[in-house]
């Protein structure tokens, strides 16, 4: 297991190496200068000179790319185009509320989409199916930001029952907390329940055919205990990889839910690094978010390594 873990670890090194070289020239290669940006639009040539002079963009490309790694390789990401402060600092003020969105959103994911898929499968054919997949399609085909500005027009204007937006941090409380993240979770988490209550439904379905599931209630066991210790136990691979990689997908696919209930996290500073062609800024995210899927996906092959013997001894 140790050496099938160490090869899925080298592998993600040069998978990082690429993501950093597709990040590099794929700014500035777009149109855009940041020195613009920074001095306004009523500077002078010779000022805009300085400024790429002093921020090291008239080097060549090469010379920016190595002293941009051999930076990172001492920790250092550099400082942010327009604010002069320190990315990993701006970063770390605004990670919390987006894993907090994160967490909730799949923690309703989770309890959502786990027993509609263990009901459509026991189902399977029956009218519970039926409404499980017609939700399952309206996931899919909807826009987060859509169902985002539903929820708020049903939820906050109308019934009153949620603020409209903002956010408020655990510390202050976990009610203030979770009264105003539920609304953003829930259009974050949209998508995602209609993702895995489909791989729930696919799996338990061939689960449910076996021969172990007939003897369990030939046994007499419950119906519940059948499905939920039995099938879902075994069914629980595939559904894994699937939750591994969508809370990958949710920390750095939060940008429409971040913006639409004005919550002041990473999704909204990406936003504001690209209008303002930071660049420190938004490798530093990028970076992050990449090696965020690829720790992931290290997590998702240990499960395997720990479920699956013909690769626990290998």
């Amino acid at each position: 297991m140790l050496s099938y873990f160490l090869r899925r670890l080298l592998m993600a090194i040069p998978v990082m190496f690429f993501v950093a070289v597709f990040v590099f020239l794929l700014l500035r290669l777009t149109p855009g200068d940041p020195a613009q940006a920074i001095a306004g639009d009523q500077a002078s040539l010779a000022q805009l000179e300085a400024i790429r002079d002093s921020l090291g963009l008239n080097d060549p490309l090469s010379v920016q790319f190595l002293t941009w790694i051999g930076n990172m390789a001492q920790g250092d990401f550099g400082r942010s185009l327009i604010s002069d402060r320190p990315v990993l600092e701006m970063i770390g003020q605004r990670l919390g509320p987006t894993v907090a969105l994160a967490l909730v959103a799949m923690a309703l994911t989770l309890m959502i989409a786990l027993p509609m898929g263990v009901l459509a499968a026991w189902r399977h054919g029956g009218l519970t199916d039926r409404l499980v997949m017609a939700v399952s399609v309206i996931g899919f085909s909807v826009p987060i930001f859509v169902i985002g500005y539903v929820l708020i027009g049903v939820l906050a204007v109308n019934l009153r029952w949620f603020p409209v937006q903002g956010y408020k941090a655990l510390s202050e409380g976990i009610g203030p907390f979770a009264h105003r993240i539920f609304l953003p979770g829930l259009a974050l988490a949209s998508i995602y329940i209609a993702l895995i209550s489909r791989m729930t439904r696919a799996s338990m379905l061939e689960v449910l055919r076996e021969d172990y599931v007939r003897t369990a209630r030939a046994k007499g066991l419950p119906e519940g205990i059948v499905l939920f210790r039995h099938a879902l136990r075994n069914a629980a691979i595939p559904i894994l990889t699937v939750i591994g990689t969508g809370f990958a997908m949710m920390i750095s696919g939060v940008v429409v839910t971040e913006t639409v209930f004005n919550i002041p996290g990473l999704g909204r500073l990406v936003v504001d690094a690209v209008l303002a062609r930071d660049y420190p800024l938004i490798q530093a995210i990028i970076l992050l978010t990449a090696g965020t899927y690829v720790l992931i996906n290290l997590l998702i092959d240990l499960s395997y390594a720990l479920t699956d013997p013909r690769i626990r001894y290998q």
